[in-house]
């Protein structure tokens, strides 16, 4: 494909040889002639002048010298831009076709025009496929689960019972939508009582979860994810929680009970959410981030704990035992300092300078009795 059309096809201003010919995309190391790469972080600018890629897309602000190597396609969001132009050269596998001879489609089920069911999977009593939605091969679909209008689920995922998924959402493969929330009650042996889960899961509008990713079913209401939330690989979303619009919980966050995260919100890598807690629109939480307590909106949040050198973490382990009576000795170093100033502070209030410091200050100089006189 001609340089030319692609700058066409993305709304880019094109600057240099139009003719070029392009024949996929790549990032900047990994680019070979006929690729098309992007910049987006400036700092990476020196790459793109060694890159082997046949053009790049930058941003419209880009400064380029009048011997720049290659030809630009010039956007305002580069990155975005760039995700268009993959599809300009990748189609995803064909969906199935139709319903697979070997699906099982349960007599009560009811599915819209369009709607593709792959091989072995199964589609319990009264559940309602709207038009244009994917079930990939090797699904299970529980009993009275609703899916909207052009939503897909990959190979291998559980959708419980009485699940709701809105429409244009993505399941990835292998993930479970309304297992059973991690609920128990003791019992007078000690024994833990199972608590029946009799909630259910809603997933609204262009709502993606990701790979191995677990929503669980609430004890009683629902857990909900709301629209234009974005779940990661391994994901665990704890029963009753409520996940904001356009949120993004990346590889490996955890969400106990009854977590309330707000819209806009990004969580990190293996951020943790202790139960019952609030999180505030527009939070950020950077990676390992323990959230233990309610955060207010348009916070950015530091409590990661960065890895070290062996020698390093070795010395800071032997401190930390240590802390406890380091702690203690702070606490009677600050008694000590406070009896030493009380007389300054004593003279300042009424203006005396002759006063004598108090017996307990005394001892502290290591004098038990008045200064010998003349």
């Amino acid at each position: 494909m001609k340089l030319s059309d692609i700058s066409a096809k993305l709304g880019c201003a094109l600057e240099g040889d139009g003719q070029v010919d392009i024949v996929g995309i790549a990032g900047i190391e990994e680019a070979e002639p006929g690729h098309l790469t992007f910049l987006s972080n400036p700092k990476y600018k020196a790459k793109l002048r060694d890159t082997k890629a046949s053009a790049a897309i930058v941003s419209a602000d880009f400064e380029a010298s009048a011997a720049w190597p290659l030809p630009l396609l010039r956007h305002a969001n580069p990155y975005l831009t760039f995700a268009h132009a993959i599809e300009l050269f990748y189609s995803p596998p064909p969906a199935p076709h139709g319903v697979h001879p070997t699906a099982v489609v349960a007599p009560t089920a009811v599915y819209g025009h369009n709607v593709r069911i792959g091989a072995s999977s199964v589609i319990g009593e009264g559940v309602v496929l709207a038009d244009d939605v994917t079930i990939y091969p090797n699904c299970t679909i529980y009993p009275g689960v609703r899916i909207g209008r052009n939503s897909t689920i990959h190979s291998n995922c559980v959708v419980r019972e009485h699940v709701v998924i809105g429409e244009d959402c993505i399941v990835q493969n292998g993930a479970v939508i309304g297992a059973d929330g991690f609920g128990y009650a003791k019992q007078a042996d000690g024994t833990w009582y199972k608590i029946v889960q009799s909630g259910s899961v809603v997933l609204e509008n262009r709502v993606e979860i990701g790979a191995c990713t677990t929503v669980d079913r609430a004890t009683i209401g629902e857990t909900r994810l709301k629209s234009g939330s974005k779940l990661d690989n391994l994901v665990m979303i704890g029963h009753g929680s409520s996940v904001g619009e356009n949120t993004l919980l990346c590889g490996q966050v955890g969400l106990a009970g009854s977590s309330t995260v707000g819209r806009n919100v990004m969580l990190a890598g293996q951020v943790g959410v202790a139960g019952h807690l609030h999180i505030g629109d527009n939070v950020v939480a950077t990676v390992k981030s323990c959230i233990w307590k309610s955060v207010e909106a348009n916070q950015v949040l530091y409590g990661n704990i960065p890895a070290s050198d062996s020698h390093t973490w070795l010395k800071a382990s032997a401190v930390f035992r240590q802390l406890p009576q380091m702690q203690k000795s702070v606490q009677q170093l600050q008694k000590r300092i406070a009896v030493l100033e009380e007389p300054f502070k004593t003279n300042g209030k009424s203006g005396r300078a002759d006063a004598s410091p108090p017996k307990a200050a005394r001892e502290c100089h290591g004098t038990t009795g008045d200064a010998p006189q003349g």
